[in-house]
């Protein structure tokens, strides 16, 4: 028999919670990438697979932190751990090919296409391998159509979040960037949903036991959110990240004092009192 599938068992507490968490995971993942870009001489690997990390590990707890509330009435639902652990390793791993190419290759020509897909699907493939790692007395199946509209969903807002990541620069408009990016992917990730439907299994003889999602997914959340606070303290103390823009800026005006000095023509005239020298005291 089919299953009555709620995915908001919790009310708007898990909804809520999942995008702040994808929010957070892609403000800092933007802002690592920034960072990188804006000084050559820091360690660019470094930023970009933290901010990689960022994004993958914000955009997996947004997923498991929703799963929290999702329920079939006809059986409980537990989860898979080494599954649950490699929708994780995979996040991290995809998103990070997508930013290291923009990273590296800016976002001209084919390389954020390429990027955008890549990161994508991964961010598919993280959602799916975590429906995948899911265990219940019944069968899960997907709408054709839903699934495909969360994948393009998916693509889209990689391929935002990366051209804002090298185009964006002031940390007000990287938040902003953030706070679009967490609908985009909790948007995907709610569209998947709708395309699920369960077949409960035959429950004669008793209900089918399991651990609770509470039980599994709460410690294992737990170490990429103490990591995502951990990127936040090193984002935090990192001047660089915070006044970029202005740093960027004073930048800008050293280059123009610097061309108006080898351009004579170009530097501010004197008016003909300021030339005149002062009158001697006879």
């Amino acid at each position: 028999m089919d299953g009555t599938v709620d995915g908001f068992r919790y009310g708007a507490v898990t909804p809520v919670a999942a995008y702040l968490m994808a929010c957070l995971g892609g403000a800092l993942g933007l802002r690592c990438i920034v960072r990188s870009l804006l000084n050559t001489q820091s360690w660019k690997p470094g930023w970009l697979a933290l901010g990689a990390a960022s994004i993958g590990c914000g955009i997996w707890t947004m997923h498991f932190i929703a799963m929290i509330g999702f329920h079939v009435e006809e059986t409980r639902v537990r989860y898979d751990t080494a599954t649950t652990v490699l929708s994780l390793v995979v996040a991290v791993a995809v998103v990070g090919i997508g930013v290291f190419i923009v990273g590296y290759r800016g976002t001209r020509g084919t390389a954020l296409a390429v990027a955008g897909v890549v990161t994508g699907l991964g961010v598919a493939a993280m959602h799916y391998l975590g429906m995948a790692a899911m265990r219940l007395n019944g069968d899960i199946g997907y709408d054709p159509v839903g699934v495909a509209l969360s994948v393009l969903i998916a693509i889209a807002a990689a391929t935002a979040a990366l051209w804002s990541a090298v185009t964006v620069r002031g940390l007000l408009t990287s938040l902003g960037a953030s706070l679009v990016m967490g609908v985009a992917v909790s948007g995907m990730h709610y569209t998947g949903m709708a395309a699920v439907s369960v077949h409960v299994h035959d429950t004669t003889g008793g209900t089918w036991a399991g651990e609770s999602p509470m039980s599994l997914l709460l410690p294992m959340l737990l170490g990429p959110v103490v990591f995502l606070l951990l990127a936040g303290v090193v984002v935090m103390f990192d001047p660089m990240l915070v006044v970029g823009d202005r740093s960027s800026a004073s930048r800008g005006g050293a280059s123009a004092e610097a061309s108006s000095a080898a351009d004579p023509a170009a530097a501010p005239r004197t008016s003909w009192h300021e030339k005149v020298p002062p009158t001697r005291r006879r």
